[in-house]
C-alpha cells in the first residue's frame, strides 16, 4: 500500500512509487531564520513542547524525542494511520502556530526558515543512530560535556519504528 501522507513535498514525490508498511518514523529538522540564537528561552521552550505535547490531537502525528539547539530544533514524528496530516501540512501548521505563539510570548520578530529538513527512517537501528547523533549535537557544539547535561531534550511517546 502506498502511504500518501509522504507525497506532499515535491521532493518526496518518489515515495508514491514505493510502498511502506509498518511504522513510519521520520527525523526533522527546523532552523529559525537567520539562524538566530533564541530557541532556548524559556517561552520557545514552552511552546514547543506544548506543541509537540498536542500534535497527536490537533495533527495526527505522534511525536517522539527532540531536542531543542538555539537556533534550531531536532525532533522524530510518525503519522497515525488514516488521521494524520500530510507532512507539509503538519510541519506547515506546526510551524504557523509555534512561531505565533513564540512572537506572541517573548521574540516579536521570531520566524522559522521556509523550509525543513526531513528524513524517512528505515529501521530501528537507523532511528537509535540518528537518536545518538541528535543528542550528542549540544556536546559538539560545546554547550554542555555531556549530552545528559542539556536541559532542552526530551521525549513525548515512545515512537516505534
Amino acid at each position: 500500500m502506498t502511504d500518501r501522507r509522504l507525497s506532499g513535498r515535491k521532493h518526496l514525490r518518489w515515495l508514491d512509487r514505493i510502498t511502506v508498511s509498518g511504522p513510519v518514523v521520520f527525523y526533522l529538522t527546523v532552523c529559525v531564520q537567520d539562524r538566530r540564537p533564541v530557541l532556548v528561552s524559556p517561552v520557545a521552550v514552552s511552546v514547543l513542547v506544548d506543541a509537540w505535547t498536542h500534535a497527536e490531537a490537533r495533527h495526527g502525528w505522534l511525536i517522539g524525542r527532540y531536542v531543542i539547539m538555539p537556533d534550531h530544533a531536532h525532533f522524530f514524528a510518525s503519522p497515525l494511520n488514516g488521521r494524520a496530516k500530510d507532512l507539509s501540512e503538519f510541519m506547515r501548521c506546526w510551524k504557523r502556530s509555534t512561531a505565533m505563539r513564540v512572537r506572541r510570548g517573548s521574540d516579536r520578530s521570531f520566524r522559522w526558515q521556509r523550509e525543513f529538513f526531513d528524513h524517512l527512517l528505515r529501521s530501528s537501528e537507523s532511528y537509535a543512530a540518528k537518536w545518538e547523533y541528535v543528542r550528542q549535537n549540544p556536546v559538539r557544539a560545546e554547550l554542555v560535556a555531556d549530552a545528559e547535561d542539556w536541559p532542552y531534550q526530551g521525549e513525548i511517546s515512545p515512537l516505534e519504528v
